[in-house]
């Protein structure tokens, strides 16, 4: 029999329960804290000044890479959009977990010299799975379903698919509260490295990374070539000269691996 005391203490204990904090969703905030630590600690530990991997290394010492990669299977702004409520920590989510799951597919793919066809790319960007936030993707729906929907085209600075003419991927990982600082400066490095951009006056040229002729749309509203230039230059310490014909440089898909002590790796 079901006193009316002890209705009342039921209703009570429901009341308190809803009132208190939720602890899977506190230890789930934790856990992401201590995972993108442990994401810091592989960009500190394996990615060189240039940007290159050990992943040579790398591969005997997974279990920080597998911590973040893991966590980030399960928890991210869709999931739990109250961790997620501004623009920034969404955007360094994203590009923390496009990075980290670039890596760590080269990792499991036991690091391949490159995609330099067609077919190994496919393999390795639409048809190798990945789950993030819950959902079961691939690196080319993510990147263009989830990340440039964000609008800011400076993220094509910042992911990395772990290939040489990628982007430098930096020893730090991205945050809230930098995002926007990291950005800018990722995108005036690009913008200004002979790498990417360069100036030929005797052919009235200007070379530039293929990453600008990917997406074109992304840079530049009309989705003319010709207009590159002008998105260039806001980043350019010396403004890309008028009128000069712009052409894309060929992309190297070579894995950017850390070259064996005293080896070079050929250009």
């Amino acid at each position: 029999m079901i006193t009316k005391a002890s209705k009342l203490t039921q209703t009570l204990i429901c009341f308190m329960f809803v009132l208190l904090p939720w602890p899977a969703h506190s230890d789930v905030q934790a856990d992401y804290a201590a995972a993108l630590n442990d994401w810091q600690q592989v960009l500190s530990t394996y990615v060189d000044a240039e940007g290159r991997i050990d992943f040579i290394a790398l591969a005997d010492n997974t279990a920080k890479l597998q911590s973040y990669v893991t966590l980030v299977a399960a928890y991210g702004p869709s999931s739990n959009p109250v961790d997620f409520a501004t623009r920034e920590s969404v955007l360094a989510y994203h590009i923390n977990t496009y990075n980290a799951l670039a890596m760590h597919g080269v990792i499991s793919e036991g690091i391949p010299e490159g995609f330099d066809s067609f077919f190994k790319r496919a393999g390795f960007f639409r048809f190798r799975g990945v789950t993030i936030d819950g959902e079961s993707s691939n690196l080319y729906d993510y990147e263009n379903k989830v990340i440039r929907p964000l609008n800011d085209p400076r993220i094509h600075f910042a992911l990395n698919c772990m290939v040489r003419d990628c982007p430098r991927l930096p020893q730090t990982a991205f945050t809230a509260d930098r995002v926007n600082a990291q950005l800018d400066q990722a995108t005036r490095e690009f913008s200004n490295s002979s790498k990417y951009v360069q100036v030929d006056p005797e052919q009235k040229q200007v070379r530039v990374s293929a990453i600008f002729d990917f997406y074109t749309k992304d840079f530049v509203p009309s989705g003319k070539t010709r207009d590159l230039p002008d998105y260039i230059n806001r980043y350019r310490r010396e403004p890309l000269p008028q009128g000069y014909k712009v052409r894309y440089m060929k992309y190297d898909w070579t894995i950017n691996q850390q070259p064996e002590a005293g080896l070079q790796v050929p250009d």
